[in-house]
């Protein structure tokens, strides 16, 4: 392997490249717009296209695409080559300044949710001068965002960078009331990422993990992570040579993965890196899941990012760790030495607490989808339910604010290991909660609801922008306070006297706190489907209008995405699962129900003196279990056909959960006992085990 300060950020036309090949008056503006999101000079394309196809060229670059993300989750990419003829029956490779500003890829077939006919099929890519370019498989990608002919948003980009934009805003306005002047307030993100690895040939064996991502069936094996060894346990050498790869690779397109271990269940892990500015750390997400995918196929495995690909063990998530800084450095969620005395801190940290009591609907519905709906609230995972988790010296400091008392920084105390040879260190004034939703961790919040295989795109646009409608109520009350600091402090006692039900720092797996949370009147949308339809309510469309984030009509066509994408999952799993029953496991049941009854006629005319009663009441239960399946198939059918009666996405949908989902469930557990009653030999698919624990 290389050194890493030698490769990293070597496919990526980042700073140090623009400095050195553009011009210095065309690295100054280009800059400008990355640093303050100033308007890019139209008059400058065309010098940056031609360094950038100049650079790509060297890079060993035939084609450039404009990269975007449509609102199926993942990315999207059209290549066209730098040739242009000549006339003389050769070419040139030529690469303008329009091409790098818009490019016209055909909208008519991503999702739309009813903004487009399936004939308008004109859309348009512009690129974002605030990302990097990068060269990847011998193509030049240039990030960019995506609409459509009539000016419709059907991206996650656009929307994202409106949010940071809307942020931005509200953040200078408050800073500027405590004596600060700063160009730009960015969100920052670090988005942990949890994964599984299979073996390819045990994949490749498996039609639900093929078309769905996720086991259907599959009986629970002797051992899964009761022991708590793989967690943090020593990685195998074949995943730390999967690993190693992945880092380089990585580390090439300037992603600062940093952390890699083995995660709680086996054969999960997970992958952690340094944080970005949000809409850079969205597009290395991306970059991120695409290479895990890629590169286990070269050590034959299977990077598995579905939320929820074995029952019984674990499922991934990703842990947006949120923050937000100024262009000089500064984290405005820094409690620094004192939090008590640091009323800027407070204040923000007062806004994130109203935000996220007032938009916890939106939170939820930002995290939703059918693969997050197996882990949510299933003690592996953060509930349904969103809460914070302050920790105790920032409540303890917040409390005694609301009631008027005078507020106490935590006592620095040391771990003490009563050895003396280990080094003494202070340690944290608060522990760390991982059962909660929304975490304060010291100087971030940690969002854990999101899914592994999720944009973060969505619950960052969802963060920014609520925070930014709580800054703009509180900026308006400072512009007309007199004593800043003593309207800070009445804007902090108010805000915790009307929200502090919103945090919660004890266990939140368990039963008392649903019911808790209950008392408080928290919202507790326990599915995608209970949750989705509060994306599009009055009180949601007049915040992302006010921002400029949706319009009403692109609320309302992302709800009816979100609604139509959930049934289209559990359709397609549900298909699956009636290919894999009747066409393999069923016929391996029938075939083993036959040597088991074949076994015991024989000994039955045989006439031997032997009890044949164990014999028959294991084929009888045999016999029922493969009758069972069969009705649990013809149940599945039929609400399957029931479901084309439902048209209206929400109706359809909800049917789909309450129908289809536990007619799914059933015939699971039917088929997951026969595994355990099958021999080995018979049965047509790996098993848990084989897929968790291969070699």
């Amino acid at each position: 392997m290389a050194k890493v300060n030698e490769i990293f950020g070597c496919n990526v036309f980042n700073e140090a490249v623009m400095q050195e090949r553009l011009p210095k008056n065309v690295y100054k503006a280009l800059r400008k717009t990355m640093a303050e999101g100033k308007e890019i000079d139209a008059s400058i394309a065309d010098v940056v296209a031609s360094a950038m196809k100049d650079w790509a060229l060297e890079k060993g670059a035939t084609h450039y695409t404009h990269w975007f993300q449509p609102m199926t989750g993942i990315t999207a990419e059209k290549h066209d080559a730098f040739i242009s003829p000549t006339g003389d029956g050769k070419v040139i490779l030529e690469f303008s300044g329009k091409e790098l500003i818009k490019g016209e890829p055909d909208a008519s077939s991503f999702p739309s949710g009813g903004l487009r006919a399936t004939f308008e099929a004109r859309g348009y890519t512009t690129w974002d001068p605030t990302s990097y370019a990068f060269v990847k498989d011998g193509t030049l990608y240039i990030p960019t965002a995506f609409g459509s002919y009539g000016g419709e948003v059907l991206d996650k980009k656009t929307p994202l960078l409106r949010s940071m934009e809307a942020l931005n805003k509200q953040a200078i306005r408050i800073l500027a009331k405590f004596g600060k002047s700063v160009t730009r307030v960015t969100t920052t993100v670090g988005p942990e990422q949890e994964y599984f690895l299979v073996d390819k040939a045990m994949y490749a064996k498996r039609k639900d993990l093929i078309l769905t991502g996720r086991t259907l069936f599959g009986a629970k094996p002797a051992k899964g992570q009761e022991l708590e060894d793989h967690y943090f346990g020593n990685i195998r050498t074949r995943v730390a040579e999967y690993m190693k790869d992945l880092d380089e690779e990585l580390w090439k397109l300037g992603i600062l993965a940093k952390t890699k271990h083995n995660e709680v269940a086996p054969a999960q892990h997970e992958l952690a890196p340094i944080f970005g500015t949000t809409n850079v750390a969205t597009d290395h997400n991306q970059l991120t899941m695409e290479l895990m995918k890629k590169i286990a196929e070269k050590h034959d495995l299977v990077c598995l990012l579905h939320e929820k690909p074995f029952a019984g063990v674990n499922g991934s998530g990703k842990h947006n760790n949120w923050s937000m800084s100024t262009s000089d450095g500064e984290n405005l969620l820094e409690p620094g030495k004192s939090p008590k005395d640091n009323t800027q801190f407070l204040l923000f940290l007062s806004a994130v607490i109203k935000a996220v009591d007032e938009y916890a609907d939106l939170l939820r519905v930002s995290v939703a989808s059918a693969g997050n709906d197996h882990r949510l609230g299933a003690n592996e995972a953060p509930p349904a339910i969103i809460s914070m988790f302050l920790g105790d010296e920032l409540t303890d400091i917040l409390e005694s604010i609301e009631k008027g008392e005078e507020a106490h920084d935590a006592l620095k105390t040391y771990m003490e290991t009563g050895v003396d040879a280990l080094p003494k260190f202070a340690k944290d004034t608060t522990d760390r909660n991982r059962t909660s939703p929304f975490a304060f961790t010291g100087n971030k919040f940690e969002f854990r609801s999101l899914g592994s295989t999720a944009s973060i795109a969505g619950p960052n646009i969802v963060l920014n922008t609520t925070v930014a409608e709580v800054l703009e109520q509180f900026a308006d009350r400072l512009d007309g306070a007199s004593d800043v600091e003593k309207e800070v402090l009445a804007i902090v006692k108010e805000t915790m006297a009307e929200h502090k039900r919103i945090i919660f720092n004890g266990n939140n797996y368990s039963d008392e706190w649903v019911e808790e949370a209950a008392r408080r009147g928290l919202p507790n949308l326990k599915t995608s489907v209970d949750a989705i339809p509060t994306f599009s309510t009055e009180k949601s469309i007049a915040l992302f209008e006010k921002h400029g984030i949706f319009s009403r009509t692109e609320v309302e066509s992302r709800t009816d995405i979100l609604l139509e994408g959930y049934a289209k999952v559990i359709n397609i799993e549900a298909l699956t699962m009636l290919d894999m029953a009747k066409k393999e496991i069923l016929p391996a049941v029938l075939k083993y129900n036959k040597e088991v009854f074949e076994t015991l006629k024989i000994k039955q005319e045989l006439g031997l003196n032997v009890s044949v009663e164990k014999e028959q009441s294991y084929g009888a239960k045999l016999s029922n279990l493969t009758e069972s399946l069969m009705s649990k198939i013809d149940e599945l059918e039929q609400v399957l056909l029931d479901a084309k009666n439902h048209e209206e996405v929400f109706d359809h949908a909800k049917y789909y959960r309450e129908y289809v989902f536990e007619s799914m469930q059933t015939l699971r557990m039917v088929a997951d006992e026969l595994e355990t009653m099958v021999s080995a030999t018979e049965w047509p698919f790996p098993t848990y085990v084989d897929l968790l624990f291969y070699v």
